[in-house]
């Protein structure tokens, strides 16, 4: 449990406002969550809901325009440039010149955190969780993407930072890579006491993958409701086939209708 005691974030009455060519958009409107050590959170709501403007604060690589926003005690830029996050985007990012073994390891040789990267021997151990062990001197192209994606999520957990801010990764996958992704995704969670923080308009994925689930409504972007997942750890696969799983769902369903006006 490398990322133990990882820093509480703390987000009080958080506005943000785009200015574009004269035009006003709010994308937050007095955002306050509070997300604590080792917690899988979701972010949950449409295109346009602020989800991964909100995501992008708390990693301090966007300012807020109102409120407060604490990594522990420190500001998220901070927070930023003491590597207490590690960032997993959409698209896998890889340096297509290196190998799966030289992309994995390239980001934590360059690490001065707090918190030290994974050992050599705990990073091999990921790779072999995600399947890579025989591709780590295969170059990206040579690989499909979510095996390109396994690659990022090793490389981001290698770090050893404490919080991972996730911004749907898994979106560009087709949907049987997807499903598979977000166990590898949970093994790898609980073999490090991550902290994660995750942008996802999924609502089966939310409720796959999170204890707790902040379904967000747009137009401005704010917090329509907030919903533990009551459903056992670990998740397995066949619990989507279950009564209980389908009744989160429906939950979650209601709570983004109401958020949406309806």
């Amino acid at each position: 449990m490398t990322a133990a005691g990882a820093p509480p974030i703390s987000i009080e009455s958080v506005d943000k406002v785009f200015r574009r060519r004269g035009r006003t958009v709010e994308a937050l409107r007095a955002v306050d969550l509070r997300i604590t050590s080792g917690e899988f959170v979701s972010l949950l709501g449409p295109s346009g809901c602020g989800k991964s403007t909100l995501l992008r604060i708390i990693g301090g690589l966007q300012p807020a325009d109102g409120g407060v926003v604490s990594i522990g005690d420190l500001t998220p830029d901070r927070a930023r440039r003491a590597q207490q996050f590690g960032f997993v985007p959409q698209a896998p990012a890889l340096a297509p010149w290196k190998t799966v073994g030289q992309n994995v390891r390239f980001l934590s040789k360059l690490h001065r955190g707090a918190h030290p990267p994974l050992p050599p021997g705990e990073v091999e151990g990921l790779i072999e969780a995600v399947g890579l062990a025989q591709f780590t001197k295969a170059y990206p192209h040579e690989l499909s993407g979510g095996m390109q994606q396994r690659a990022s999520l090793v490389r981001a957990f290698a770090l050893g930072a404490p919080i991972l801010l996730m911004d749907e990764p898994f979106a560009a996958l087709d949907e049987i890579t997807r499903a598979d992704m977000r166990y590898l995704l949970l093994d790898l969670w609980q073999r490090t006491g991550t902290t994660v923080v995750f942008v996802t308009h999924s609502v089966t994925e939310a409720v796959i993958l999170s204890d707790r689930v902040v379904v967000m409504a747009p137009r401005p972007g704010r917090i329509a409701a907030e919903r533990a997942v009551a459903l056992p750890r670990p998740r397995r696969a066949e619990m989507e086939d279950t009564a209980a799983f389908h009744e989160q769902v429906r939950i979650l369903r209601a709570d983004l209708r109401e958020g949406h006006g309806g």
